[in-house]
């Protein structure tokens, strides 16, 4: 591992430096390096089997790089697993929430796990609650919700224990612009009032132009580009985010994941108005 103490990484929130991940002879993961500041939308996109997902397990400690460095809130994943936990929220690609218990009991469970202190539980519960309007439903099963309900549910458990830092793959994949766009507001107020550092995946690149302060292309492993959703359009004289991801690329977004083209760009309309 590279040892990172001697560089200045008190205002990041995520300092990775020539990760790799290898499964046999396939290199998931290829040497990459890229940092995150504190309180930053920070954009991870590339297409699929591009390393995302493989980056972010190793990040939030399901996977253990073959080799390189990495800081999250100043911990190393691989030596601190503990305190890297502790500090960052995150919501999977996969539903995770338990359909059979209600709204309040899901927060509830997650409290208890991360111990947060039982005087403070409830009140974080109600404020976590209201925040995504669900507080007038905490008392029905979950399987009972909408696909965009459950999705504001693990939202507001994934912050329920304050980290400083929410992991997001694939947050609003399948659910309708609506409530994609809900769910991105009351991120964004979240980050303007708690400097929070979200750090997400998205194949809908509306969203990421929209919402990212800056943003990182990963294609096969590497990371070939990186800056704000401006700089990577003006650098490929692209028009979109989206024109922008393909000239970078070469590869469309598979339908069945982001919608067809034609609903993306209506997505980008809604976004502009």
């Amino acid at each position: 591992m590279i040892n990172m103490q001697n560089d200045n990484t008190e205002n990041y929130s995520v300092v990775v430096k020539n990760l790799t991940k290898k499964f046999k002879d396939f290199t998931a993961v290829d040497n990459i390096s890229f940092s995150v500041k504190c309180g930053e939308t920070f954009a991870f996109l590339g297409p699929n089997g591009a390393g995302k997902t493989t980056t972010i397990k190793m990040l939030t400690t399901l996977l253990r790089p073959t080799s390189g460095s990495m800081l999250v809130n100043g911990h190393d994943p691989g030596t601190d697993q503990d305190a890297v936990r502790r500090s960052f929220g995150i919501v999977f690609q996969d539903p995770s929430l338990d359909d059979e218990l209600t709204a309040y009991e899901n927060m509830e469970f997650h409290g208890v796990l991360y111990k947060v202190p039982a005087d403070i539980l409830p009140k974080k519960i109600e404020e976590l609650l209201n925040f995504v309007e669900l507080w007038n439903r905490k008392n029905e099963t979950v399987k009972h919700f909408s696909g965009g309900m459950k999705r504001r549910l693990e939202i507001a458990r994934g912050l329920l224990h304050t980290p400083e830092v929410l992991f997001m793959d694939e947050p609003t994949i399948g659910l309708d612009p609506q409530t994609r766009n809900h769910i991105w507001k009351y991120l964004k107020d979240l980050n303007g009032t708690t400097n929070i550092t979200v750090f997400f995946t998205t194949h809908y690149m509306d969203e990421a132009e929209r919402v990212a302060d800056r943003v990182a292309i990963i294609d096969k492993g590497k990371i070939v580009a990186e800056g704000s959703p401006e700089e990577l359009m003006k650098n490929t004289g692209a028009g979109s985010l989206e024109d922008a991801f393909l000239s970078l690329t070469g590869k469309k977004i598979r339908e069945e994941e982001a919608g067809s083209i034609d609903q993306m760009r209506m997505n980008r309309k809604m976004w502009s108005k």
